[in-house]
């Protein structure tokens, strides 16, 4: 790493979208970053179970400050279920056990079940999840047998489809917002089926413009190359409204003083700097004028 790339880095770090392999779980691929970032910290934007793949974008350095951001863009997942079981974690990771006599749904079926999931739902977590119950995770209280009761809570489905289905194998696209569970997904699926259903596999193919395809296989990380697939930290807020302050506003900014700007309405916007460098994120302040929520390094 050059100088001025390692300065640039550590005034604002950037973004890595890795594609996680199974058997890891999200704070193993961290840590293996971290070990090439020194002293840069790393942080990663949605959690992967160790059974599924895909999408994981890893945040180095003040971009960390940007998790939030990311976690908040649409997530696409292909989904493998097998019908007709069921286990304490939803998923192939606890002990499955087979319905005797389970209900077989056709095809006709399934697709005309799926559509009752788009939109607005309530979704209870599944018990072994990383959710805290009065500060401990609730996984640990599934684990000790302690009985865990997750409250059904929100959550945005935009789409989903039977890619294919062969009973008892059933797979599912899903395209959702933040803190959907796929495994649960599956579960009330198939009980609105008349049955159960465990997770086989699950790989996120995006999260909003970080697609599979350009992800980067974790194994092609060096001491000396990791630099190489670093991205702007402005990914991380490619769905907000941008402007460009002038050197003025900047300075203001970052005195933590408020910006008068009336060209734009949201709330809250990604402010840059007159060389297309992230500020920070501004909110509206009570007076009308725009105030820093989150602020960046200088550049």
């Amino acid at each position: 790493m050059s100088p001025i790339e390692s300065l640039n880095l550590s005034r604002q770090g950037g973004l890595i979208p890795l594609n996680k392999p199974t058997g890891m779980t999200s704070r193993q691929v961290v840590n293996c970053v971290e070990r090439l970032t020194r002293p840069l910290k790393a942080g990663h934007a949605g959690t992967l179970d160790p059974l599924a793949s895909g999408v994981l974008v890893v945040c180095i350095g003040p971009a960390t400050r940007l998790i939030e951001y990311v976690q908040r863009m649409r997530k696409q997942y292909v989904g493998a279920f097998l019908l007709g079981r069921q286990s304490p974690t939803e998923d192939i990771e606890g002990e499955v056990v087979e319905l005797p006599d389970a209900t077989q749904p056709t095809l006709e079926q399934t697709e005309t079940a799926v559509r009752h999931f788009v939109g607005r739902i309530l979704q209870r977590p599944p018990a072994f999840s990383a959710l805290k119950i009065q500060g401990r995770p609730a996984y640990r209280l599934a684990r000790q047998g302690r009985p865990v009761e997750l409250q059904p809570r929100p959550v945005e489905i935009h789409r989903i489809a039977v890619q294919s289905y062969q009973y008892p194998e059933l797979i599912l696209e899903v395209e959702c917002g933040a803190g959907t569970y796929i495994r649960s997904l599956g579960r009330d699926l198939a009980e609105r089926l008349g049955t159960a259903a465990v997770m086989t596999a699950l790989r996120r193919t995006a999260i909003g413009q970080f697609c599979i395809e350009s992800s980067i296989e974790l194994d092609k990380l060096t001491v000396d190359g990791w630099t190489r697939y670093v991205e702007s930290p402005l990914r991380a807020v490619e769905g907000l409204p941008q402007i460009q302050l002038t050197s003025d506003e900047v300075a203001r900014i970052r005195n933590g003083q408020t910006i008068a700007r009336r060209d734009v309405e949201a709330a809250e916007i990604a402010a840059l700097d007159p060389d297309g460098q992230l500020v920070g994120i501004l909110e509206p302040a009570p007076d009308g004028r725009w105030r820093t929520r989150r602020n960046m390094p200088t550049p």
